[in-house]
């Protein structure tokens, strides 16, 4: 997060101290905005080392309908299925047929084609399931998917590991349009495809500037993600690159250094003009803010919550990973899909899992009236792309 203008590190504590118990909605660095003084505490305080801040265990409580105990023992049993993920895969070997966490067990599961290679991933500390095709068959026929000109009324398609199938999603009042049913016909002769129908056609969650919102351009406005060494991340639909960046305040925090949309969505704006970052993600001036400390990616089934600047904190689960979106500028690829919802300016602010970054809001459909699902772009793919480093604490 960046904050603007101070001259002293006194001048900032000042500037935190109004910030969280003032000013939080106003900040243009909605998803990220910390202190120093905060970031500095880092593990010494007892809240650097829980799992997560109060604000994320009171959205999980709330949009989960966990309470607070069963939210720390949900992330710590995330956490370790996160850790054994890259063995259990590796053990698997070409029989890996994708994994995910299972929430009733609190464990990692993989899939295998091959049973002769169960006993080596329990030993890496996952359960297993046998399954007909493998991730790289099933990474396989979504390319071919991918090449293929989706018409309106198809929202996306991704791996689905425990389908062991490729799942295209259409919307339901679309599902008999020819050009919808010529795709399906099509997609599946591809291979093992799963079609599944849906609300809505995804859109992207930028919204129009309104006054005292968070950072914005022209006329859109936008959530910051994640901080990195020299700026911060966030959603490619929200500005091309070279365009301005202002804050809340109207003051300049930048420009964007790189955009990229679609095909892909994300951005990286640098940050100066007397703003600096901060490894944390805003708790909106009621709760501790969430120190980032590290990017570590949440199997499918983890929890994961988001931060951004109209709807503040909302948590959900990982429903599928590399999944192309078919917005109506165009195709997305390599985005995960999750049950958080989101609404216009939301766009390019914090998803985050525990206490490990996950990716910068992209769209989705619904609202967090009565629901939805919303997209993120990996950070991890966004740091990769740029040569950043993600500022953690």
């Amino acid at each position: 997060m960046t904050h603007p203008h101070p001259t002293t590190a006194t001048a900032g504590r000042r500037r935190t101290a109004l910030a969280t118990g003032v000013c939080a909605l106003f900040l243009g660095a909605a998803a990220t905005l910390g202190s120093p003084s905060a970031s500095a505490a880092g593990s010494s305080s007892p809240e650097a080392a829980a799992p997560a801040s109060a604000a994320i265990l009171s959205a999980m409580q709330k949009d989960l309908g966990l309470t607070k105990s069963e939210a720390v023992r949900r992330l710590a049993a995330e956490k370790k299925a996160t850790s054994v993920e890259s063995e259990a895969r590796e053990a698997a070997g070409s029989a890996y047929g994708g994994s995910w966490f299972d929430a009733s067990t609190g464990r990692l599961t993989v899939a295998l084609t091959d049973r002769a290679k169960a006993d080596e991933v329990r030993t890496a500390g996952a359960d297993v399931t046998t399954v007909a095709h493998s991730a790289r068959r099933l990474d396989g026929v979504k390319k071919k998917i991918d090449a293929l000109k989706a018409p309106k009324g198809v929202s996306s398609w991704h791996v689905d590991p425990r389908a062991n199938s490729v799942v295209v999603n259409v919307v339901a009042s679309r599902k008999a349009d020819n050009d919808v049913r010529t795709f399906v016909e099509r997609a599946g002769k591809a291979g093992p495809v799963t079609v599944r129908e849906v609300r809505e056609a995804p859109r992207t969650f930028a919204a129009g500037t309104v006054g005292g919102d968070p950072y914005y351009t022209g006329n859109v406005r936008c959530s910051i993600g994640f901080s990195v060494h020299g700026g911060f991340v966030s959603a490619g639909h929200c500005g091309r690159t070279g365009a301005q960046v202002r804050g809340w305040d109207n003051s300049t925090i930048g420009n964007f250094r790189g955009s990229s949309f679609p095909g892909n969505d994300y951005s990286w704006v640098d940050v100066g003009n007397g703003w600096w970052t901060v490894p944390v993600v805003l708790g909106w001036g009621t709760v501790s803010d969430q120190l980032v400390r590290g990017s570590a990616v949440a199997p499918i089934g983890a929890s994961v919550c988001r931060s951004g600047s109209t709807t503040h904190w909302h948590c959900g689960r990982v429903l599928a990973t590399n999944e192309t979106v078919n917005y109506s500028q165009g195709a997305v690829h390599e985005m995960t899909k999750t049950s958080v919802c989101a609404e216009p300016g939301d766009s390019g602010g914090s998803f985050i899992s525990g206490d490990q970054a996950q990716g910068v809001t992209s769209g989705g459909w619904g609202n967090c009236s009565g629901g939805g699902e919303t997209w993120h772009q990996p950070v991890n793919e966004i740091l990769n792309r740029y040569g950043l480093t993600l500022h953690t604490a």
